[in-house]
């Protein structure tokens, strides 16, 4: 009915029995092998998870799972978005798209101050059950309506843990404070369990373990 919920983002570092980060311990082995590769690095945007899906014929709404709940705010927000005639023109032939998107903005976030209005942005599409590259899911965005996520370029992951020890990264948004970024490798990777290769890096998860006594790697 909403589409595939989208995929678990790992830490990228296993947590202790506090739940505090362990630097340098990755919490997959892919991520110890694509450490010194090139990712793909979008913010982390501080919101609620939103999954629209087309089914050839009407959209529906969803959180991150099924039963999740999302405010009606929101959904009266994405209001012209559900128009099936929109989605007829982009999609006239495909009956199975999901876009996923994080819904943003005021009364949602805890720490943002990214925009006065709710709205969603998005950060991935899928069609069937192919991804669509970023500048595909960009431009169906568009076509939406809707922004996408803030790309950060690309870097490896060891120097996107870097920026985010040396506290170099700053919100897209102005006066918003950043969460911390997610990526992906820069050609889209999948586990031996067939699941998206994707991680997370979050500036609290470095501020927490430095609280606790850690030390910088």
């Amino acid at each position: 009915m909403f589409g595939p919920e989208y995929c678990k983002i790992h830490t990228a570092f296993k947590r202790d029995e506090r739940n505090v980060i362990i630097p340098g311990d990755w919490s997959l082995p892919e991520f110890a092998y694509l450490a010194g590769c090139d990712w793909r690095w979008t913010e982390k945007v501080d919101g609620t998870n939103i999954r629209l899906h087309w089914n050839g014929s009407k959209v529906t709404v969803g959180g991150r799972t099924d039963t999740a709940q999302v405010p009606a705010t929101l959904v009266a927000a994405l209001g012209p978005v559900t128009d099936p005639d929109l989605w007829r023109g982009i999609f006239p032939e495909a009956d199975d798209v999901t876009v996923y998107g994080e819904g943003y903005g005021a009364k949602i976030q805890k720490g943002g101050m990214y925009r006065p209005d709710q709205a969603v942005i998005v950060f991935d599409v899928m069609v069937g059950r192919w991804w669509l590259r970023d500048d595909d899911a960009a431009d169906v965005a568009e076509k939406l309506g809707l922004e996408t996520v803030p790309a950060f370029g690309t870097d490896t992951l060891l120097q996107a843990w870097q920026m985010v020890k040396d506290d170099r990264l700053v919100s897209r948004w102005p006066g918003a404070r950043i969460e911390g970024l997610v990526g992906r490798p820069a050609v889209d990777l999948f586990s031996r369990k067939g699941e998206r290769i994707i991680t997370k890096l979050k500036v609290r998860d470095w501020q927490d373990y430095l609280r606790r006594g850690g030390e910088r790697p």
